[in-house]
């Protein structure tokens, strides 16, 4: 299964640990992961979400990280999944082994 992960990068200095963690845990479970942390600097917050809504709809789900309502960009995330009826589910849960 291809799923992205959302989350909050902006305003976090931990970001690529974490987002890196979680796309270790979901390799290990045979997913392919789209990790947005893993694009380049430099880009405009526009080009960014541009990229990461073309991830997204990639994907097979989207996995939202516990931290994604405070991120702008993750929030439309969100809400592109509830409009387009994309899979989605909480990190917490394909940890566990559920999705929503």
């Amino acid at each position: 299964m291809k799923i992205y992960i959302a989350g909050k990068i902006t305003g976090d200095r931990k970001y690529k640990a974490k987002f890196r963690e979680a796309a270790k845990t979901l390799e290990a479970l045979g997913h392919v992961v789209l990790n947005p942390a893993t694009l380049p600097d430099g880009l405009e917050q526009v080009d960014y979400m541009r990229i990461c809504l073309a991830m997204l709809e990639a994907a097979d789900l989207a996995v939202f990280l516990p931290d994604y309502q405070e991120s702008a960009g993750a929030m439309v995330e969100w809400a592109w999944c509830q409009r387009t009826g994309k899979d989605c589910a909480l990190y917490m849960d394909v940890k566990g082994g559920g999705t929503r």
